[in-house]
């Protein structure tokens, strides 16, 4: 379902016009210089609605790349499919004086597949650019039209430009007539919609942003979205392809959901059935029945992404998916939901915006663009299970951080409804880690290792599921970086019950672990699970955005070779912050060394100016987590 993400992108960005204009970069402010690796000069977005049937896109860029860092914003690419048309495509690149040095045009563009590697079905096309220049700054100029077969969707108008990119100028015009209503979303915009009528009823609204500074890179911020300004518009009644409708709330757009895209999608073969009522039949409670029949579907199914004509978001039926074994996110759910139809348990097609972000969907603006991923709704008597039918692997009713507490939307035979999906508290989002070691005289490190992971940490290690051991032991020295590792056994263990967690059983040697000169022997106490530091960020703008909390726990005894005494121990830490709280401590009984360490990082949202005690406090277990301990040989 990712690539829905992708092709929608390139949507998004689509078509307008504008007169002349001098692109000297001696015209653009210092201002929109600072930081910026490329200045938007312009941007043009403007739909025309002609008819149910056809809506007219034209679009204009100009952008000035400063240096190499902004090369990817002279990349353009325009995709198409078979409802959507490239009418005209051309482009101008500009020296740094805004003379012409250069003409491209619609034989110039690569044609090519958009298909992803993850995608069986798929029409998309695109058509590429990229310039090769070798000379900065300079300026790229381009512009294209695009006819769509559809009204339902239409892209998102955004003054983002992206991290080190300015803009002069964004302009977002929408036209239509006096029979094609829309409604629309302003966030975070500045201004006021400017709207006119005709003589004729040709209603236009008109958008525009100018002068926004380059986005600095800040570590632990939220998604930029959520402070630009953008706005979303949807249609009141569309037409896509042979499927046409009207919503206006939530309620409606699930009730249209379900009458024009989910109706009769739900049938199954008879045997089908009688194999998954033999499956639970000796299963009292609904909730493992539905267990043993998502767990069925994992065993049964595979993920195939299918992006033909409406097929990014009406699912293929449920009796196709059974017979081929496999199908995108939307046809898993709404085959996971006829399953557990046919075993009397009822649930609910849900969508969601998925990703590592936290993204809601916007209560109080229906429109089907703020999606990009289907899970499953199962409610019982006394609680909520939610499931994504696209992995092979998680257990169920767990979602993992990528689609994790969201307002999502669950489509019923009564409406849509929003919901918040589960929220993993910071206590439940553990790494507890135990290891025992035994140090040699010269300085070679064997152990055994047990790690449990739980919460959104349970899938830490889902990389190494399913690979060979071969591969899986190039990742864990990846994992764990000790010098000439050798892994003598690994073991990862996953507990699918009502609470997950995953373990993993690990034995281990390595040469040269401790550093053996004059006499002193020199361990390093902690390289299992070292921080990273932070940079600084200098007059930070945005909040501090934590997005999930966590807990790691470390207790590590180390058996100390023989023939040498403690000379200098580095001192306990004991930290305590908003952010979170940190701990190392040892101890030392005859020749046992027993190291600690705990890292507690909290979710919130913090003001801008506490991110230097955000910086202090990683630097500190930076710094706790590189002590070394200090051996001396008995005389």
């Amino acid at each position: 379902m990712r690539v829905f993400v992708i092709i929608f992108f390139c949507f998004w960005h689509s078509l307008g016009a504008r007169g002349q204009q001098s692109y000297a970069v001696s015209d653009i402010s210092s201002e929109l210089k600072v930081r910026a690796g490329a200045v938007v000069r312009n941007e043009e977005l403007t739909i025309e609605v002609k008819s149910f049937n056809q809506v007219d896109y034209r679009y204009k860029r100009a952008v000035t790349i400063l240096n190499s860092s902004a090369d990817a914003e002279a990349k353009i690419a325009v995709w198409y499919n078979k409802t959507r048309n490239i009418k005209s495509i051309k482009a101008t690149i500009y020296n740094e004086f805004g003379l012409p040095v250069g003409k491209i045009s619609a034989k110039d563009f690569r044609d090519e597949s958009a298909a992803s590697n993850y995608s069986l079905f798929e029409d998309a096309r695109v058509k590429r650019f990229n310039p090769a220049m070798i000379t900065y700054p300079f300026t790229l100029e381009y512009e294209y039209e695009i006819r769509s077969r559809q009204s339902l969707l239409f892209p998102e108008w955004s003054a983002i430009q992206g991290e080190g990119v300015s803009l002069e100028l964004s302009r977002f015009t929408f036209l239509c007539g006096a029979d094609f209503g829309i409604r629309f979303k302003e966030l975070n915009y500045p201004g006021k919609v400017v709207v006119n009528t005709d003589a004729k009823g040709q209603k236009s609204y008109v958008w525009e942003v100018k002068n926004v500074k380059a986005l600095k890179a800040e570590p632990y911020s939220q998604d930029p979205s959520l402070v630009m300004p953008s706005v979303k518009v949807a249609p009141v009644k569309f037409t896509f392809q042979d499927v046409s409708g009207s919503f206006t709330d939530w309620k409606e757009y699930g009730l249209w959901m379900n009458e024009a895209l989910l109706k009769g999608k739900d049938n199954l073969p008879e045997e089908t059935l009688a194999t998954v009522s033999a499956l639970v039949t000796e299963l009292k409670d609904p909730r493992e029945k539905a267990r043993k029949i998502y767990e069925f579907i994992q065993q049964k199914t595979r993920y195939v992404s299918v992006q033909i004509g409406i097929g990014g978001y009406e699912p293929i039926p449920a009796a196709e998916v059974d017979r081929l074994g496999y199908g995108d996110c939307k046809a898993l759910v709404n085959y996971a939901k006829a399953l557990l139809a046919g075993a009397g348990i009822r649930s609910y097609y849900t969508l969601v915006e998925a990703g590592d972000y936290k993204t809601d969907a916007i209560p109080d603006f229906a429109s089907m663009n703020q999606f990009n991923h289907a899970i499953l709704c199962i409610p019982f008597e006394k609680d909520t299970a939610w499931v994504d039918c696209t992995s092979k692997t998680l257990p169920f009713d767990y979602l993992g951080d990528f689609t994790d507490d969201r307002l999502v939307l669950v489509c019923s035979e009564d409406g849509g409804k929003l919901l918040r999906t589960p929220k993993m508290r910071t206590e439940e989002n553990l790494q507890v880690r135990k290891g025992s070691f035994v140090l040699s005289a010269e300085g070679e490190l064997k152990g055994k290792m047990t790690t449990t992971f739980a919460g959104w940490q349970y899938d830490n290690r889902e990389a190494l599921i399913g690979e060979p051991l071969k591969e899986q032991v190039k990742m864990l020295r990846e994992i764990y970086p000790l010098n000439n590792l050798e892994i003598r056994s690994f073991d990862l263990q996953q507990n699918k019950g009502n609470s997950p967690n995953a373990t993993e059983s690990l034995e281990f040697h390595a040469r040269d672990y401790a550093l053996i000169n004059g006499g002193r022997y020199t361990l390093s106490l902690n390289v299992i699970n070292r921080g990273r530091g932070l940079r600084e960020v200098v007059n930070r703008q945005k909040p501090v955005y934590i997005s999930r909390g966590y807990i790691d726990s470390d207790e590590l005894v180390y058996s100390l070779p023989a023939g040498y005494r403690l000379e200098s121990r580095p001192s306990d830490q004991r930290l305590k912050t908003d952010f979170g709280e940190f701990s190392a401590e040892i101890s030392l009984t005859d020749n046992t060394l027993v190291y600690k360490r705990r890292l507690r990082l909290n979710e919130g949202v913090y003001p801008a100016e506490t991110y230097a005690k955000l910086v202090d406090f990683y630097q500190r277990v930076y710094e706790s987590d590189r002590t070394n301990l200090i051996l001396i040989r008995n005389k």
